[in-house]
């Protein structure tokens, strides 16, 4: 299925695009990238594994990303009975509580870095089995892959 097919396809499942802005951009990639609002991503991402068009069985990469002025999570989903590929965005301002609804439920394999993102960015996830850090200590302070973090002990400085 080609970009243009899938944007319309997908476009075809939200009842109200004013409220649930989907966001349709190829950001000088060969994959179409969607951003989606925060209360849309779990409803979406299930369609996009579930519908037969679609069927994105395959999430390859998920990533938490600091923007600076927003936190978020930029999922890579595959289709290995279609070939085509798709990148999804959600993001949130609310850099003190930043949640979006977890997708463990629909790819298993997002339950490990759904806690990769929370280690390092900070970022919940609603309805996690075990959120938890991975790589840092529990009682390490802050998240290192914040572009505000700031750690005066264990920098390199030049």
């Amino acid at each position: 299925m080609t970009n243009e097919a899938l944007q319309n396809l997908i476009s075809t499942w939200i009842p109200d695009p004013v409220t649930s802005e989907l966001e349709f951009t190829e950001e000088e990639s060969q994959f179409l990238n969607i951003s989606v609002q925060p209360a849309d991503l779990h409803q979406l991402m299930a369609q996009l594994k579930s519908n037969s068009e679609t069927n994105f069985d395959y999430l390859f990469c998920l990533s938490g990303v600091d923007w600076g002025k927003e936190l978020g999570v930029v999922y890579h989903l595959e289709s290995t009975t279609h070939r085509h590929i798709i990148v999804v965005k959600v993001k949130t301002e609310d850099r003190e509580n930043p949640v979006f609804d977890s997708v463990c439920d629909i790819w298993k394999t997002a339950e490990f870095h759904e806690c990769e993102v929370f280690d390092f960015f900070g970022i919940k996830f609603n309805n996690h089995p075990h959120l938890k850090r991975l790589f840092l200590t529990e009682d390490w302070d802050g998240f290192p892959l914040r572009k505000d973090y700031v750690d005066d002990i264990n920098m390199i400085v030049k």
